[in-house]
C-alpha cells in the first residue's frame, strides 16, 4: 500500500525538528493546491501518520515547504534578516501510486539535505 511521509532531523542541535510547520501542496496545470499543513510531533515526523494514505495516493508532482527559519527562531537561535534558509521547497514526483515515498530532511540555519528514504 502506497504512502507518502517525511521525518526532519535538526542537525545543529542534534534532535528531530518538533514543532516545524511543514506544508503539503499538489502541483498541476493550473497551480498549486494546499492538501494540509501541520506541525511536526516530538519525532519530527507529521502527527497521525503519512502525509497521504494508500487512498490519497495518486501519481503527480507534490511540493514540501518546511517553514526553517521560524522553527530555528523559536528554538532561540539567532539568525539575520533576511535568514540564510527561511523555507525550503521541495519539489518532487510520485510515479507509482502503489510505493512507499519518504522524504526525509536534514537541516540546520545554513544547509540542509534531502534524499528519497524507505
Amino acid at each position: 500500500m502506497g504512502h507518502l511521509s517525511t521525518h526532519v532531523l535538526d542537525t545543529m542541535n542534534g534532535c528531530p525538528a518538533a514543532g516545524m510547520q511543514v506544508t503539503l501542496q499538489r502541483i498541476t496545470d493550473s497551480g498549486t493546491q494546499t492538501l494540509q499543513t501541520m506541525a511536526l510531533n516530538d519525532d519530527g515526523r507529521a502527527p497521525g501518520g503519512p502525509l497521504l494514505d494508500a487512498a490519497s495516493m495518486a501519481a503527480g508532482r507534490y511540493r514540501l515547504l518546511f517553514a526553517v527559519a521560524p522553527y530555528f527562531r523559536a528554538r532561540g537561535v539567532e539568525l539575520p534578516d533576511p535568514a540564510f534558509i527561511d523555507t525550503v521547497q521541495l519539489d518532487f514526483g510520485i510515479a507509482d501510486a502503489a510505493g512507499h515515498y519518504h522524504v526525509p530532511l536534514l537541516v540546520s540555519p545554513w544547509s540542509y539535505s534531502t534524499y528519497r528514504g524507505s
